[in-house]
């Protein structure tokens, strides 16, 4: 029987099946664990099953003792450090099939609320200071014949964007590495990032993070986009540069933005708290109990795969 951490509180249903078979050891405040637990952690469990909020670096995995498997709850593993786990021998899994409807869900979502200025009209109705209807009070603009940009053109793109198309009536453009050889969405391929802002009305980002997109979304880029466009972000955090995205709301630059993901979470950068024209969310993106309990049950294949010899569905590492 495996020693198994769960660093934050998943599904009941799926820590009770996971117990059933395996002594799991669990997380009870459900808060971040310091660099010095996870490390211990490392050196105490067979199986260690981070989420999104733990950094799993290299100090994190030291000479790893114990563990040999991260089984991580959720799809995106910027959070660990690849190279570290590969050197000290460990297999790192994810649950990147389980989370596409949710994710793009929440995008059309957000692409709907900064549209429809459905936060700004929230807020001002909870402050008392709604007067009543009138012909120009917080319009915003259709969504129907406008062009939605994805930077990113994966499960959770092509997602977003088939449900935006079907049924908002947008009209689709994308960047990738490369042209996509098997898209059925009609999508206009765009060469580069920094032409496909300029050319259309709302950027959506799903692009992974890590080095290689920090800050993708900067100053000069928020300048190329169209006066009235709208960034929506459900990738990582550190893909947009908050200080330069706080500055072109505040100043009126672009139309407005939708955040799920921010860069140094949970902490979102003071100036976009006051901006009115953002919608914030609080990482949402897969917060379905459906998609949490398959995240979960994901994991749970994953590691039992491993430490029954087997080659998991998802391995990163």
């Amino acid at each position: 029987m495996a020693r198994i951490l769960l660093t934050r509180r998943w599904p009941a249903s799926v820590e009770a099946e996971l117990s059933a078979r395996h002594e799991v050891h669990l997380n009870e405040t459900d808060v971040p664990m310091s660099q010095a637990a996870l490390a211990q952690a490392m050196r105490d469990f067979d199986v260690v099953c981070p989420t999104v909020s733990d950094r799993i670096d290299a100090a994190v995995i030291g000479e790893a003792g114990r563990a040999r498997v991260l089984a991580n709850y959720g799809a995106g593993i910027d959070h660990i450090d690849l190279a570290a786990a590969r050197a000290a021998g460990i297999t790192v899994t994810n649950t990147p099939n389980v989370l596409t409807d949710a994710t793009a869900e929440l995008a059309v979502l957000l692409m709907l609320m900064v549209a429809r200025r459905a936060g700004e009209g929230e807020r001002e109705l909870r402050a008392g200071g709604w007067a009543g209807w009138r012909p120009t009070h917080l319009i915003g603009r259709s969504m129907k014949g406008r062009t939605l940009g994805l930077i990113g053109y994966g499960r959770i793109a092509r997602e977003t964007a088939r449900r935006a198309q079907a049924a908002l009536g947008v009209e689709l453009a994308y960047h990738s590495r490369r042209p996509a050889t098997d898209d059925d969405l009609g999508a206009r391929y765009v060469a580069s990032a920094a032409d496909l802002v300029a050319q259309v009305d709302i950027v959506s980002l799903h692009c992974p993070g890590g080095a290689e997109t920090r800050h993708l979304i900067d100053a000069e880029m928020l300048a190329r986009m169209k006066p009235d466009a709208v960034l929506i972000n459900t990738a990582r955090g550190s893909v947009v540069d908050e200080a330069a995205l706080a500055a072109a709301l505040v100043e009126r630059r672009i139309g407005g933005a939708g955040l799920d993901v921010y860069e140094r979470e949970p902490a979102v950068h003071p100036a976009l708290l006051a901006a009115p024209n953002v919608v914030l969310l609080p990482h949402l993106g897969s917060a379905t109990l459906e998609t949490r309990k398959a995240m979960g049950q994901q994991a749970m294949l994953n590691l039992e795969a491993l430490l029954e010899g087997r080659e998991p569905p998802n391995r990163v590492v």
